[in-house]
């Protein structure tokens, strides 16, 4: 017999994530395809200050991040940012809007990424870009369906191999270290004008590195104990994020220039080649690898808002059901998977995907400007959770508004 509406409604998401499976979901969603090409970048803005540039960004992206944990606790629920917002401007019509700018930044960044991959299947194996996209997003919305310690899990496994390239870069690296005639020092001996500006630049990259803790959020309904276990997540991945980061950066720095770096399109497996002198098959897996896990966390992290949405009436009712065979949000993720399949198959993103930058850095404006005015009336709190004084979230709320009006001036002055 079909259940009815009513005990559809009562089907609940499954809490099945503690610290350190979150953490690895957090790490797999910040240390994604991003970084095996940002480096390079970094480096041509931050020259051989750019391990400096990283810990710049994620000092300024910890403000944020902490805001986030805090919400987190207060508001355990899967629609993240729009029941942030909600809470702190008491307007429906931002939060709906804060909602769909956060599916908007998932959908058409996993997009982006479903075309980057489809691009390395073909060169390995031309079956064209159309089944290259369905195939793998076909494996992607199956897992994601499945359950969502299923989903972490394989994200987790993932996370690991990512992890390992990254450390790989830096143990070759190490290994012949005792060739290099002299060491680079990311420590400038005078901090000038122009030097301030590269690492600043390069710190405005940087900061886009370490942003993974708004997706951690979004499954806050299925994490056991959240208030404890997400601040302690989104701790451990930050600080574990920029030691990463800062050793890779130093690392590719020993061996290639800036300008070298600056010009590779795959400068990671360009610093492999450099030295040990073989073909970088590894590393390039490893980075078609990261970019699957960043697309399977997407998903999970778009279809959650959509869901938690329609859990606070800001969506139909339809995207609120949840399987009570998996408890999963099927509908939700169906829906976003389409979404992602119909960008990536008929839109030229390259345009669209620099805009998510902005629109997510106008996200954390609103949610550290939330926790502001939430702090100011004085809302009680419940009991364990992370308590930030209240200079954390107006500092990120500088930071990131900052942000914005830097690229908007860059763009047009």
């Amino acid at each position: 017999m079909r259940p009815t509406g009513d005990s559809r409604e009562q089907a609940s998401l499954r809490r099945a994530l503690g610290p350190w499976l979150l953490t690895l979901y957090g790490l797999g969603s910040t240390i994604g395809a991003g970084i095996y090409a940002l480096v390079g970048k970094i480096a041509g803005e931050a020259g051989y200050q750019a391990p400096l540039a990283f810990l710049v960004a994620a000092v300024l992206a910890a403000f944020s991040a902490l805001s986030f944990a805090e919400l987190a606790g207060r508001y355990p629920q899967s629609a993240g940012e729009s029941a942030y917002v909600r809470a702190g401007f008491r307007q429906r019509w931002l939060s709906r809007l804060t909602g769909l700018l956060v599916v908007m930044i998932g959908i058409i960044s996993a997009a982006a990424l479903m075309r980057g991959l489809a691009g390395y299947i073909n060169a390995l194996l031309p079956v064209g870009l159309g089944i290259s996209i369905l195939a793998t997003l076909a494996v992607l919305t199956a897992i994601a369906v499945w359950g969502i310690r299923e989903s972490a899990t394989a994200a987790a496994l993932i996370t690991l191999v990512e992890i390992g390239g990254l450390f790989l870069v830096i143990l070759v690296s190490l290994w012949h270290i005792d060739t290099v005639d002299s060491l680079p020092s990311f420590i400038p001996e005078r901090l000038d004008g122009e030097m301030l500006h590269g690492v600043m630049a390069g710190a405005f990259l940087g900061f886009y590195a370490m942003i993974g803790f708004e997706d951690m959020v979004n499954v806050a309904e299925e994490v056991r104990d959240v208030g404890r276990t997400m601040t302690m997540a989104i701790t451990l991945t930050l600080v574990i994020t920029t030691l990463l980061y800062m050793g890779v950066a130093w690392s590719a720095l020993v061996w290639v220039t800036p300008a070298q770096l600056a010009q590779s399109d795959a400068p990671l497996a360009l610093v492999f080649e450099t030295i040990t002198g073989k073909e970088p098959l590894l590393i390039t897996l490893v980075a078609v690898l990261a970019v699957v896990n960043g697309g399977l966390i997407l998903l999970v992290m778009a279809s959650r808002v959509l869901y938690g949405m329609s859990r606070m009436k800001q969506l139909p009712s339809w995207f609120g059901h949840v399987s009570r065979r998996t408890q999963t949000p099927v509908n939700a993720t169906l829906f976003t998977a389409l979404l992602i399949m119909l960008l990536s198959l008929m839109l030229p993103l390259e345009h669209l995907a620099r805009m998510t930058a902005g629109i997510a850095l106008t996200v954390f404006s609103l949610v550290n400007l939330s926790l502001v005015l939430v702090k100011l009336r004085r809302e009680t709190a419940p009991a364990g959770i992370l308590r930030l004084p209240l200079a954390v979230p107006l500092a990120g709320f500088i930071v990131s508004a900052g942000f914005v009006i830097w690229e908007i001036a860059k763009r047009f002055l």
